[in-house]
C-alpha cells in the first residue's frame, strides 16, 4: 500500500463517518489528510471498543457481542500498531491503511504520542469499566476520550498555546458530558452508568430505577445537578474563540452552540432522559450555523 492510498482511505472513512470527530468538513485542503488519519485512528479505537453490545435489559440478544477480554485483546493489538509505527515498523496489513498516514501526520504535524495513547487508554477503559465513584473519575476518562480530540485539532491547525489548549479541554469535557447526560438510557443498553454513583446516592437514584426507565423527581434532580456542571465547563472554555481564526473559529462556536443545545433541550423534556433521547435536528443545526458567525 502506497502512502496515498493510505490517506485515500481515511478520507474515505471520515467522509461517511463522522460522528465523534467535531471538525473536519471544512478544513484547509492543506491539512484536510491529516485530519481524516486522526479521525480514522479515533474512529477505529472507538469500535472496537463500542461496537456489538447487547442490551442487558432485553432477555433475547441478536448475536453474541465480543466479549471483553476479547475487545482488550484487539485494543492492545491496535495499541501495539501505534508502538511499532513510532518505532518506524511495519504494522499489521489490517490497520496498515491507518497507521502509514497516521505516522507520515505525525511526523509533519509534530502531534505528541501521548494523545493517541490517552485515546486508546479511554476506549480501552470502556471495556471494562461500567461505573463511576465520583465526578473526578469521570473527568479522567474525559481528559483522555473527548480532551485530545480538541488538542489535536488546536495542533493541526496550527494552534500549540497551552492556554489555548487548557479552553478546548473545557469545551471537549463539556461535550462529553452533554452525550453522557443526553444518552443515558443509550449507555444503559451497554450496561454503562456515567452518572456518578455518590452523585447518584445523594439523590436516592438506584440503578435498578436506571435500568426500570423510572424519571422521577430523585433522577430529575441528579441529571438538573449534571447538566448544571456541564454548562459550567461550557461557559468555561467559551473564550476560546475569540483567539481562533478561520473556519475553524466558525467550527468550533459552532460546536459549542450544538453543545449547549443538546443540554437546552434536556431541560426542555424537564431532564427526563430515560424515556427520550434529546437530538437536535438537522434543521435546528442548520440554525445555528449563522450564529455561530457572530
Amino acid at each position: 500500500m502506497t502512502l496515498a492510498e493510505s490517506y485515500a482511505q481515511c478520507t474515505a472513512l471520515a467522509r461517511s463517518h463522522y460522528e465523534n470527530f467535531p471538525v473536519g468538513r471544512l478544513v484547509p485542503a492543506s491539512i484536510r489528510p491529516h485530519v481524516h488519519a486522526v479521525y480514522a485512528f479515533a474512529r477505529t479505537s472507538d469500535d472496537i471498543a463500542d461496537e456489538g453490545y447487547n442490551d442487558p435489559r432485553h432477555r433475547v440478544h441478536e448475536g453474541a457481542a465480543p466479549t471483553p477480554d476479547q475487545r482488550l485483546a484487539q485494543m492492545g493489538h491496535f495499541r501495539t500498531q501505534l508502538d511499532l509505527t513510532l518505532q518506524g515498523k511495519d504494522t499489521d496489513p489490517q490497520f496498515a491503511w491507518i497507521f502509514l498516514a497516521l505516522g507520515d501526520t505525525m511526523k509533519k504535524m509534530d502531534l505528541p504520542p501521548s494523545l493517541f495513547y490517552d485515546l486508546i487508554s479511554a476506549f480501552s477503559q470502556d471495556i471494562v469499566k461500567r461505573r463511576y465513584e465520583d465526578f473526578p473519575e469521570v473527568l479522567d476518562y474525559c481528559r483522555r476520550s473527548a480532551n485530545p480530540v480538541g488538542r489535536l485539532v488546536l495542533l493541526l491547525h496550527g494552534y500549540r498555546d497551552e492556554a489555548l489548549h487548557v479552553l478546548s479541554d473545557h469545551i471537549c469535557t463539556a461535550l462529553q458530558l452533554a452525550n453522557f447526560w443526553q444518552d443515558v438510557s443509550v449507555d444503559l443498553g451497554k450496561d454503562r452508568i456515567y452518572l456518578p454513583r455518590d452523585a447518584r446516592e445523594k439523590h436516592g437514584v438506584t440503578e435498578e430505577q436506571l435500568f426500570a426507565g423510572k424519571a422521577d423527581t430523585a433522577f430529575r434532580n441528579l441529571l438538573r445537578s449534571e447538566v448544571n456542571r456541564a454548562q459550567d465547563l461550557f461557559d468555561a472554555g467559551a473564550p476560546l474563540t475569540r483567539h481562533l481564526h478561520g473556519l475553524l473559529r466558525w467550527e468550533i462556536r459552532l460546536t459549542w452552540l450544538g453543545g449547549t443545545t443538546i443540554l437546552d433541550k434536556i431541560r426542555q423534556q424537564d431532564y427526563d432522559t430515560l424515556s427520550r433521547r434529546p437530538k437536535i435536528r438537522k434543521w435546528e443545526m442548520l440554525a445555528l450555523a449563522p450564529r455561530a458567525l457572530f
